[in-house]
């Protein structure tokens, strides 16, 4: 879920000249900056009165958009973007949008859906606002893992990558999530003009926040949309349980994601009606001013308003302590806990993985759900990574992470659960071949500032904030 604020800094800033490296060859923007209009305001993010009758992943308008890395430097690909049905949590229609990048060469048999970690309950902040060109760049984690989205193209992927939180930007329901990326692949499908073959493989690939979107999507596939013809999954620095995540980032340079996680819990699309009368009764004046940050902005800027800041604080809320016990909280916070229930197992092919020394998302709870899953039968590969942080092993596992994606898609990975630790700390620019090795050495550049377990940057990200920006 929380990506270190200094992680997103450096790497903008590396992934913006590798950017510009990949494309200086390309034309000049053809979309004046002041066509592009945030999703409040612009009019395809509204569906007709009607939709709420229509199946989840039915296409409800469709546009052809032009892409670019950081807003500035167009992308050398076709790019669409889908409005689309999904489903709240309550079972209530809601829409949503999903952007798509189709490749010169792409294969047409084969589609990944790509869950970036956005991490904001600013609508603001969905990707596919930040993806036109033309954007503010307010959410970069979303421009920066565009530079991982650049490796699938590479390798003539069409990816797909939605807006899973929906339309008010709920971040943390992971339920809802995983329904939003399920309902986007239905709608991708669906999409003639991308020329698919009839009923083509999916691999769903996330990272962090973007883990919890994916493996809510595997949990819920079986049930929810068992008709996809889904090969893999991949999902690394899982937050498999919101409580476990909560006292991890709490008090720290992270706790700027809880007051954005609380927010999204509490959207009328997730457990509003749960919620929001509870967070009334006891948040205090200076725990609503952090509630409004959160959903007026991205990520960048909600690390920096609660910087070492604490929700169990009765500065925030007046239950201190008790909080997260309360009954309410508890009910919501369990009822988005991977690996509970024996009917929510991925049953495709699914590779975790996560940093042993994780300082942000839990280890221990990711374990656990893969042991819950691998008791109930599940086809799960584990690769525990022995160095590094939670940033770094983003960066130190995208070649694990694309050769899996491939075995999938050619149906050769391992059967049942197998657990491996990797020691090494070093990516290989030449791992995924020479073709895709200038934007390896980028991301090593970028692994290089971070630091051994991300010590150089996390001691105090609002510091690396002011010295780079």
């Amino acid at each position: 879920m929380a990506l270190s604020l200094a992680r997103m800094v450096r790497l903008a800033l590396v992934g913006m000249m590798a950017f510009t490296s990949i494309a200086s060859a390309l034309p000049a923007s053809p979309v004046p900056r002041t066509t592009v209009q945030p999703p409040d305001t612009d009019p395809f993010y509204q569906p007709a009165a009607d939709f709420a009758s229509k199946a989840p992943g039915t296409i409800l308008s469709q546009r052809k958009i032009s892409a670019a890395f950081f807003g500035l430097v167009p992308i050398d690909v076709e790019a669409y973007q889908l409005l689309y049905r999904t489903t709240a949590i309550d079972g209530s229609a809601i829409a949503t949008v999903t952007t798509v990048f189709k490749p010169k060469n792409a294969k047409l048999d084969r589609l990944v859906s790509f869950a970036t970690a956005y991490d904001s309950s600013a609508t603001k902040c969905q990707p596919s606002y930040g993806y036109q060109l033309g954007a503010p760049q307010d959410s970069l984690i979303s421009s920066v893992e565009l530079l991982i989205i650049e490796i699938y193209l590479a390798l003539g992927y069409i990816v797909a990558s939605p807006d899973y939180e929906g339309p008010e930007a709920a971040f943390g329901p992971g339920r809802l999530a995983g329904m939003g990326v399920l309902d986007g692949i239905r709608a991708v499908e669906n999409f003639k003009t991308l020329g698919f073959a009839a009923n083509p493989m999916v691999v769903g690939v996330g990272y962090s926040g973007g883990a919890i979107a994916t493996g809510w999507a595997a949990s819920l596939q079986p049930k929810y949309a068992s008709e996809l013809n889904i090969k893999g999954w991949v999902q690394g620095g899982t937050p498999s349980n919101l409580t476990g995540t909560m006292y991890q980032l709490d008090n720290t340079a992270f706790s700027g994601f809880l007051p954005a996680a609380i927010a999204g819990l509490s959207r009328p699309s997730a457990y509003g009606a749960e919620l929001i009368p509870f967070i009334k009764e006891i948040i205090t004046p200076e725990g609503q001013k952090a509630l409004d940050t959160a959903s007026s902005e991205c990520a960048t800027a909600d690390l920096l308003a609660f910087f070492e800041k604490s929700i169990l604080d009765t500065s925030f809320q007046s239950l201190g302590d008790a909080f997260i016990f309360d009954p309410t909280i508890g009910a919501v916070l369990s009822h988005n806990t991977m690996g509970v229930n024996k009917d929510e197992t991925p049953t495709a092919p699914t590779f975790v993985y996560h940093a042993k020394k994780d300082e942000i998302i839990p280890y221990a709870d990711a374990k656990k759900m893969v042991d819950s899953w691998c008791n109930w039968d599940a086809n799960v590969k584990l690769t525990t990574y022995a160095s590094g942080g939670h940033a770094t092993t983003e960066i130190i596992a995208i070649p694990d992470a694309i050769k899996f994606v491939q075995n999938a898609f050619a149906g050769t990975t391992k059967a049942g659960c197998t657990k491996n630790t990797e020691l090494g700390s070093v990516l290989n620019p030449l791992a995924l071949g020479v073709n895709l090795e200038p934007i390896l050495v980028k991301l090593i550049d970028g692994l290089f500032h971070l630091g051994d377990q991300d010590s150089k940057l996390k001691a105090n990200p609002v510091k690396v904030l002011n010295t780079n920006l």
